[in-house]
């Protein structure tokens, strides 16, 4: 399901654009801590942006902590599967993006990412 070698043809990464939720100041540094660690800010769509190319151990965590932002902040969380960025150089996934629309289908029913239904 993943490669190491970018096969650009054919390699897609899992996109995640995160908006935060209002909050009061301690809530919001909180929020924006958790978010800092996994992701970076783009300020012209008032969005924060995280990539992955493998359901690793690495990837599970950051779609882990994406998830308990949202279930303790309320944070926006959308998953999509996305062309591989030029300036990409990590894993990327090779198949089509089964596995992103399962995730994406089932992150807004509110399940922790380890009880998603994979099968």
């Amino acid at each position: 399901m993943t490669s190491s070698t970018n096969c650009r043809d054919r390699a897609w990464v899992l996109e995640a654009v995160i908006r935060t939720a209002p909050a009061a100041d301690p809530q919001w540094q909180e929020q924006l801590d958790r978010l800092r660690q996994i992701a970076l800010y783009d300020p012209e769509s008032r969005t924060w942006h995280a990539r992955l190319g493998a359901l690793d151990l690495a990837g599970m965590q950051m779609l882990q902590a994406l998830f308990d932002a949202a279930r303790v902040h309320g944070t926006e969380v959308r998953l999509m599967p996305v062309a591989v960025p030029a300036y990409w150089d990590g894993p990327t996934f090779t198949r089509g993006p089964d596995v992103a629309a399962v995730l994406e289908a089932q992150a807004d029913r509110g399940r922790p990412l380890g009880q998603l239904p994979l099968a």
